[in-house]
């Protein structure tokens, strides 16, 4: 059902300039002309020499922004349907697109399938050599609604469900190659299940580095992964995974 996924940043509209330049520059990408009634969305386009179609948009807010996910669809209200049979809940139906929010919470949208399938945008070489990715949109779920949550993306997606090496964390991924993939984590405490994306880092801690000489800022560190800010606040985390899609 899902012929392309996208992770959306939005962020706050009076920081969205300098996240805009941010993720730009962590990504490798180029910023494509702002678009909509404000000025509000814009997409990271990947360099036209790599063949290479884009997985990643930002939009401008008011409050504290977020993530949110955009899934393109072959039949929209064919699948607003599946997604309310399983549990979701529409919040707006447009004429083009339906925005909704999981059983615990996350806000989503299913949007119309355009093209066909595009190959994702590789790793970005750093200035020291390190490759990263934005590959990972992580769904934070309370202990509450972790059982429910994680069947409606289960069903949702049809992708494959592996359980992680950590008995909180389990991976859906598609078998066909697509830009984002999803890390369902359940929380210790109960709240409105949200979302943050990750990173894959050959190397996290040069990464991190990287990163805060651009603007953002180290949070936590942990074994295999480093929680940070952007410019914006916004919390997203640097991990050890293999960037090239390993």
């Amino acid at each position: 059902m899902i012929r392309w996924i996208w992770a959306f940043l939005d962020r706050p509209a009076q920081r969205f300039d300098d996240c805009a330049k941010f993720w730009a520059t962590v990504t490798g990408t180029e910023l494509s002309a702002r678009r909509g009634e404000h000025d509000e969305f814009l997409t990271l386009l990947p360099d036209p020499a790599l063949f290479a179609a884009a997985g990643v948009k930002m939009q401008a807010v008011t409050g504290l922004g977020g993530v949110h996910l955009d899934l393109d669809v072959d039949h929209i209200p064919t699948a607003v349907r599946s997604a309310l049979d399983l549990g979701a809940e529409l919040v707006a139906n447009h004429p083009d697109y339906a925005v909704l929010r999981s059983p615990g919470g996350q806000t989503f949208c299913l949007t119309p399938s355009r093209r066909g399938r595009g190959t994702p945008a590789p790793a970005t070489t750093a200035p020291d050599g390190t490759l990263s990715r934005l590959d990972q949109v992580c769904l934070d779920i309370g202990p509450a609604d972790h059982a429910a949550e994680t069947e409606f993306w289960k069903s949702l997606t049809g992708w494959t469900f592996r359980q992680g090496s950590r008995p909180e964390f389990a991976d859906l991924r598609a078998e066909e190659p697509l830009p984002i993939h999803l890390l369902l984590q359940r929380l210790d405490d109960d709240r409105p299940t949200s979302a943050h994306i990750d990173l894959s880092s050959s190397d996290i801690e040069a990464t991190a580095h990287w990163h805060e000489t651009l603007g953002a800022t180290v949070v936590d560190r942990y074994e295999r992964w480093i929680v940070m800010n952007d410019p914006a606040g916004a919390v997203y985390c640097v991990t050890a995974r293999d960037p090239r899609g390993g």
